[in-house]
């Protein structure tokens, strides 16, 4: 059976624009009008909480390899134990949360990351603890991400009605990137005042709120999307569903290139900052949590958006590419700090505006497996991309490794454009092209 993108009046690709409200209370009704929903609202504290233990683990875990091996190679790898299990599961990870009920299904991934982080907790403790444990575990991990993934990112249409798909996809992003903030500044503190072992343990038992917030959800209230029953060659079919939605195509391969040669931050910013702007754990703390407040505005900024399309994921490669070559180029640290506060924003803005395409326009028998490809694209492309910009990091400088992940930013967006360029034209001269083939396009 042919499947096709929703319409405007049975499910829409994109929600009607909210009645517009004027001053600063009528922005901000408009910018988080989903978290007006308990179970949302429920699900935005839960995350807040665990992601920024999470990213207390994920900045702690690469500041313990640099300073256990000072090696940008040591870094990658461990980049590649976290999400390989990505790259090799994560479309099957998508089918599975196509097939589940994904509240259930959260609140098992989410207890067992939990116990890996007590896990970390635990090596970290040891006197003389094996580099080849952290990177067992933190393969252990990856396996988990590959299932929580795509189950976590496509239950948030599940939360809101239709109409607030959009924002709190957004707003998702936002908290993110509010962790973001949070958590690498208390990994800053933590590491230096208490150790590796109690920063790991921490994030272990952030786990709790997002537990806790899943299991309070009034399941009466949710949209569930219908379950998705097992037959063959449904991975296939999901691969020929994207083909035919350029918006959805052209964005997931912009996504591959910068996700392998431009999002390698916990690889690339380590050594950026310690080896050639000759800072220390507390200054790349810090750089990243500038970082993270810039990803926050560009959050923020895109959950303001009424409409996403594929031009708004260009521009955002554009700018993105430019930010990280003027990171490239600062001469000291000091400059550094407002450089990442661009670096973050124009980041967060396309990664939100392609997840927002991916969330809005993907039929809502296909998203988990649209989202999950999204996955496999952005984060399991880590696997390869980390080692090489480590390899080039140690030979040629950490400004190398962010000269490379600019280039690809600014050529994938140059592609981007033609590409919508091309297809805009192709689809205003056809004769048998109708409005709404239009609209489902972009």
């Amino acid at each position: 059976m042919e499947i096709h993108a929703p319409t405007r009046h049975d499910g829409a690709p994109h929600a009607d624009p909210p009645r517009r409200a004027g001053g600063v209370s009528g922005v901000a009704r408009t910018t988080f009008r989903s978290l007006k929903h308990r179970n949302f609202r429920l699900f935005f504290c839960g995350q807040l909480i665990s992601q920024s233990g999470t990213w207390l683990t994920m900045i702690a875990l690469t500041l313990l390899v640099l300073h256990l091996t000072s090696s940008g190679v040591a870094i990658g790898i461990m980049a590649a134990c976290q999400f390989l299990p990505i790259l090799l599961l994560g479309a099957y990870g998508g089918l599975v949360a196509d097939r589940s009920d994904k509240r259930k299904l959260l609140v098992i991934t989410q207890t067992l990351e939990m116990f890996q982080s007590f896990a970390l907790a635990a090596l970290a403790f040891l006197p003389h603890p094996p580099l080849a444990a952290f990177y067992v575990v933190a393969l252990a991990g990856g396996v988990m991400l590959a299932f929580d993934n795509p189950a976590r990112r496509s239950f948030v249409s599940e939360m809101v009605p239709h109409d607030d798909v959009q924002n709190a996809v957004m707003l998702n992003s936002a908290i993110m990137t509010s962790s973001r903030i949070i958590g690498p500044a208390i990994a800053g503190v933590l590491v230096v005042a208490f150790g590796f072992g109690w920063t790991f343990a921490l994030d272990g038992i952030s786990y709790l709120a997002v537990i806790a917030s899943l299991l309070m959800m009034r399941t009466a209230e949710l949209h569930p999307s219908p379950r998705v029953e097992k037959a063959k060659g449904q991975m296939r079919a999901a691969f020929t569903y994207i083909r035919k939605v350029p918006s959805l195509w052209i964005s997931l391969a912009m996504l591959t290139v910068i996700g392998t040669l431009s999002f390698n931050f916990p690889v690339v910013f380590p050594l950026f900052v310690e080896r050639t702007l000759h800072g220390n754990t507390t200054s790349f703390t810090m750089m990243y949590s500038v970082l993270s407040v810039g990803s926050l505005i560009g959050a923020l900024t895109a959950a303001h958006l009424q409409s996403v399309g594929t031009i708004h994921v260009v521009r955002a490669a554009f700018a993105f590419g430019a930010a990280l070559l003027a990171l490239a180029l600062v001469p000291t640290l000091p400059f550094a700090f407002p450089v990442s506060l661009f670096v973050g924003a124009s980041s967060i803005l396309f990664i939100t505006t392609s997840t927002a395409i991916v969330q809005v326009r993907s039929d809502p028998t296909m998203r988990g497996r649209v989202l999950a490809l999204q996955a496999v694209l952005f984060l399991g492309t880590t696997p390869i991309g980390g080692p090489i910009l480590g390899y080039i990091c140690d030979a040629f400088g950490a400004r190398a490794g962010i000269l490379v992940g600019a280039v690809a930013a600014v050529a994938a967006a140059a592609w981007g454009l033609a590409m919508h360029r091309r297809v805009v034209a192709r689809t205003h001269h056809a004769p048998t092209g109708t409005a709404q083939e239009r609209e489902l396009a972009w």
